[in-house]
């Protein structure tokens, strides 16, 4: 007997000890659900038949929705996060504070900082600074909004401005996290995962959650945009803003259309195999991920070839070259991926993070982003996509209104953000920040309240909507309390 096959006997009865060890009810329990087999269809499933009934297994439609979802009748059925990494100053772009402008360059009050949690500020001397831009009423709801940002002042009547955002996070990757995942612990699902694995996604060419950046600054992890402990298949995929989207997107010299087919084929069968004979959903998963990007292979080279959009629509977002990696060009992407069915779509533009020099650096990320965050939420609605497609535009934290050097230092207890579309109410202001602007004092927003409005959006119930992980029955908003605000919609 050679060794090779020493070691094959050895596995071999070591796994029918295993077996014969661990299944003293197995047996019965087999035994039992081949008789209700036949009972139910006269069929009954027995050794790897039965095995492999019992797992998931690679659907057809790569996004199929879960069983009993949406709870009940949604308001959108799309989600575009457009997050302005680096935490952007709300006391100069959607929160206005006149008393605020009046003391600037006083010292700062010491009662409102009072063993409150600064960042680089701690022990330093606090003194007021006001804001350098202007805020002026936009539309007919008289809504105020920075002069920074006169597109998105256009379409005021169209947006819902949330002035009392909280969050527990001071630095930016956990900050991001937080505001992605609902917790700081590596592994947890982002938002998009949990809205892709409930949901689903009307798309089977295309990766049914997008992720691209823009600017410079600051790099995003990719954390960001993980499934976390969900089947990798539903994690965000980041899209290149210059060049090809995604590597490899055409065949090599020499490999035709119907050999990669062949290929792929070859592949998905010995993986069918290898899930035959094991409990693992990273498999299916994997099937399912080689069949996408086939297809991608040629929806992708469509969805970014915009020489079919007209010469109006590119002026609108501000697209001076498509596909040069700009927000505005990302922006005109998104409303062609949306329109493809991509579930959620997250554009991260960077260089918001202003420590110095606030006062050319804040307006010069307001110009590369106001026309097209405009445009885009427009343009939706012209296709009268919008009514089912929820906007987000804001960061991970706010400012203080504490001047550091010719900046401003992280805050969390402060900041904003605005929504659109999907029944929100437009053209109002939710909740208030104190007269300096350093706290959110009514109609507090949380970034878990956040989270349980958007999927509520998604006619999800957060507190119905969990995944089993290690023993524990986890959701996006947490174990605290988080609450639905129903005063943002119309």
């Amino acid at each position: 007997m050679n060794d090779l096959h020493k070691i094959e006997t050895a596995q071999h009865d070591i796994a029918r000890r295993t077996f014969l060890a661990n299944s003293f009810a197995g047996i019965g329990g087999l035994a039992m659900a081949s008789l209700f087999g036949e009972g139910l269809g006269g069929a009954s499933l027995t050794g790897n038949a039965a095995h492999a009934a019992s797992r998931p297994t690679a659907s057809p439609h790569p996004w199929p929705a879960l069983s009993g979802l949406p709870h009940f009748p949604p308001k959108a059925k799309r989600l575009v996060h457009l997050c302005m990494a680096g935490g952007p100053s709300h006391l100069e772009t959607l929160d206005p504070k006149p008393e605020l402008d009046r003391i600037d360059g006083q010292p700062f009050p010491a009662s409102f900082t009072k063993g409150q949690q600064l960042a680089q500020l701690q022990g330093a001397e606090l003194k007021a600074r006001g804001s350098f831009a202007k805020f002026q009423r936009f539309g007919k709801s008289g809504l105020e909004v920075s002069e920074l940002f006169p597109h998105i002042g256009s379409i005021a009547d169209e947006i819902c401005v949330v002035r009392s955002m909280t969050t527990e996070q001071i630095n930016h990757d956990t900050a991001h996290a937080f505001m992605n995942t609902g917790s700081i612990i590596k592994g947890r699902p982002c938002m998009g995962s949990w809205l892709l694995y409930g949901l689903g996604a009307e798309t089977q060419n295309l990766p049914g959650y997008v992720v691209m950046t823009s600017g410079g600054g600051q790099p995003i992890s990719a954390r960001q945009w993980s499934a976390g402990f969900l089947p990798s298949k539903y994690q965000g995929i980041g899209f290149q803003s210059r060049g090809n989207p995604v590597h490899y997107i055409g065949n090599p010299a020499g490999v035709c259309q119907s050999t990669q087919r062949q290929l792929i084929d070859q592949v998905s069968r010995l993986n069918g195999m290898l899930d035959e004979q094991r409990v693992d959903p990273e498999i299916a998963t994997r099937i399912a991920q080689y069949e996408m990007a086939f297809k991608m292979q040629t929806s992708v080279p469509e969805l970014t070839d915009m020489s079919d959009e007209p010469q109006h629509i590119r002026e609108m977002y501000g697209v001076e070259n498509p596909g040069d990696g700009s927000f505005a060009s990302n922006c005109l992407l998104t409303r062609r991926l949306l329109e493809r069915g991509v579930r959620f779509v997250q554009l991260y533009h960077r260089g918001w993070d202003h420590h110095g020099n606030i006062t050319k650096d804040l307006p010069a990320r307001a110009k590369q982003t106001d026309q097209a965050s405009a445009a885009l939420v427009r343009d939706l609605k012209d296709r009268g996509l919008l009514e089912d497609t929820l906007v987000v535009w804001g960061g991970e934290f706010g400012r203080t209104p504490m001047g550091q050097g010719t900046g401003r230092d992280h805050h969390i207890n402060a900041f904003s953000l605005w929504m659109a579309g999907a029944g929100l109410k437009g053209g109002q202001a939710y909740g208030q920040t104190d007269e300096l602007g350093y706290a959110s004092v009514e109609n507090i927003v949380a970034v878990r309240d956040f989270h349980a409005t958007l999927l509520h959006t998604f006619g999800i119930d957060h507190e119905r909507f969990t995944k089993s992980f290690q023993g524990l029955d986890l959701k996006l908003t947490g174990v605290e309390p988080a609450r639905v605000v129903h005063e943002l919609f119309a």
